[in-house]
């Protein structure tokens, strides 16, 4: 799905990233001598015929981009048996390099990537597209209580806008934040448990960041997927077993089966681990 021989099919991709399909539910793209049919919801037609990678990779792809609704998307990586870091908080690299790539494809489809504060202290990330070609998405850190370090790379690093969102009275204005460099700071209402899912996404959205990537860490994700604030969920597993740790997904507890999530599920091979694609909510 990630091999960098389908840097084609992927060229495509970036071209129904940024067509208007309000405008134009059904067109065509061409790139290479390849000529790539497109219908609002991702179905699509290649000639000549797609390879496998290039096939998985519109499979995978295109029903992100090819869509008039915002879409809200999580990520996770993890080992088999459900880790995503060590109990000392190591996680690089559970997933492999074609997991990455995969990974950097996802923020450039986006138009924002949001992860907690957790994952900005523990892990410094840049959180920009470096293994793929594509924009930057902006980059949104979780910190309703402020405890950013100030030092992370995100708030250092100009290579993409981020916005620092705490919770507290009245907001920087948008005029206020303009002037601000690469970093937005803004206030949102926040309860006990930190911003609820579905207002920051409203507020995402009324700015005009209507595809969002909920990247991380793992009780972030949770949260949003809790709250039922996700259309998709990428699970990527590693054939790792690390037999303790920090779990992924930690939702509240069920007295049966009956009662789990059993969401539509497609799997892709992605290197030597596996892509779970998960629907979550209607397309």
């Amino acid at each position: 799905m990630v091999d960098r021989g389908e840097d084609w099919g992927w060229k495509l991709i970036l071209q129904a990233r940024a067509h208007d399909w309000a405008a134009a539910p059904r067109t065509c793209f061409e790139t290479a001598g390849t000529r790539l049919e497109v219908s609002l919801g991702g179905r699509w037609r290649c000639a000549p015929t797609a390879t496998p990678a290039a096939a998985a990779l519109f499979d995978v792809f295109l029903p992100l981009v090819a869509r008039t609704a915002p879409l809200a998307i999580g990520q996770i990586g993890q080992s088999l048996d459900g880790r995503i870091a060590t109990a000392g908080g190591a996680s690089h690299y559970i997933n492999g390099a074609p997991a990455r790539a995969h990974l950097h494809r996802l923020r450039a489809v986006v138009d924002a990537v949001v992860v907690g504060v957790g994952t900005v202290n523990a892990d410094d990330p840049q959180l920009t597209v470096r293994h793929v070609a594509g924009p930057d998405p902006v980059r949104v850190v979780l910190d309703p209580r402020g405890r950013a370090a100030p030092a992370s790379r995100l708030f250092r690093e100009p290579a993409a806008p981020t916005l620092h969102l705490c919770a507290g009275g009245r907001g920087e204005d948008d005029a206020a934040m303009a002037g601000a460099g690469h970093v937005l700071r803004a206030e949102l209402p926040a309860g006990a448990a930190g911003f609820a899912p579905a207002t920051v996404l409203a507020w995402l959205a009324a700015r005009g960041l209507r595809r969002v990537l909920v990247e991380g860490g793992g009780v972030t994700v949770s949260r949003f997927v809790a709250a039922g604030a996700l259309d998709r969920l990428h699970v990527m597993v590693a054939p790792l077993l690390i037999g303790s740790g920090r779990p992924g997904l930690a939702l509240a507890p069920v007295t049966s089966l009956d009662e789990a999530l059993r969401p539509t599920c497609r799997t892709f091979a992605c290197g030597d681990d596996t892509l779970f694609d998960l629907a979550l909510r209607p397309a």
